[in-house]
């Protein structure tokens, strides 16, 4: 059965009542974080979504349980040979991103042990790059994603996600460093930390299918109105956060990657990652990054 007709069948079964027939080909993954709420909000429910913390998404494309899902751009470079770029999407930002943020009671140049979350690969690998370029000595314990427990053994607490924006709404003092930001003052480049994938050997139309249905919801995000609204509810549900805050977190997070955001990942996945040879793309798409409203 081919992807048309999966798409087709499912649909049906949707409008009838009945339960969606499960294929991995019709499956999206998505992080278990807001950041990626403007590609998901609304989408067609003939998609399954499979929602997980990033590092486990890779294990969720490898073994064909999704056709796409965002990872870590750290992962990839890790996965390169068997995985490919999917173009115009990802979670990145420009400077400051809010949701990748070190806390600690004390400076990042007197700090002695870090803990780093165990759900993550880019932002810690970039935390490490940041720290040794600047010509520091840290030893790294890894361990659960617990902004308290964390603390309690360590010096200073790497965490993402909600928890980061949940952790700076109550502990804003603790708050030492932001990557996103750290990374584009060293590189002047947008910083990347997700970018979406699909296997190798994986039917491009069943790719580029998921890619339409994420790039649709994204666009109608970006053009205001009802979408971003919805995007905005959904995630103050889920967080707690203002509106004000969630309206400037989505400045500070995007999710469409135009040829600057290229850069700025090729640059990470060659100068953190030590990727040697240039990434695999699905296909060539130029983008803008910002649609008129």
């Amino acid at each position: 059965m081919n992807s048309q007709t999966l798409q087709h069948v499912a649909r049906s079964a949707w409008h009838r009542g009945e339960p969606m027939p499960a294929s991995w080909t019709t499956t999206i993954g998505r992080v278990a974080f807001i950041n990626c709420d403007p590609l998901f909000t609304g989408l067609d429910p003939s998609w399954s979504i499979l929602a997980a913390p990033p590092s486990w998404l890779t294990g969720h494309v490898l073994r064909r349980d999704c056709i796409i899902a965002p990872i870590p751009a750290a992962d990839f470079a890790e996965h390169h040979e068997a995985l490919m770029l999917v173009p115009d999407i990802g979670i990145g930002s420009a400077g400051e991103v809010g949701s990748v943020l070190l806390f600690g009671d004390q400076s990042l140049e007197t700090m002695k042990r870090i803990a780093v979350p165990t759900d993550s690969a880019s932002s810690v690998a970039l935390l490490r790059w940041l720290i040794h370029e600047r010509g520091l000595e840290v030893d790294f314990v890894r361990m659960g994603p617990d902004l308290d427990a964390m603390l309690a053994v360590a010096d200073g607490a790497l965490i993402i996600g909600d928890r980061a924006l949940d952790g700076a709404r109550h502990r804003p003092e603790s708050v030492r460093l932001d990557l996103g930001q750290a990374w584009s003052e060293r590189l002047g480049l947008p910083m990347v930390f997700g970018v979406f994938v699909a296997r190798r050997d994986a039917n491009l139309d069943d790719v580029k299918a998921a890619h339409a249905a994420l790039v649709e919801r994204l666009a109608a995000f970006e053009a205001g109105g009802d979408a971003r609204a919805a995007v905005l509810e959904r995630a103050h549900a889920h967080t707690g956060l203002a509106h004000e805050r969630l309206d400037r977190y989505f400045g500070e997070v995007f999710n469409r990657l135009g040829e600057e955001d290229r850069d700025g990942l090729h640059a990470f996945l060659s100068h953190v990652c030590a990727m040697a040879e240039p990434p695999t793309w699905a296909w060539s798409s130029p983008v803008v990054k910002e649609v008129a409203s």
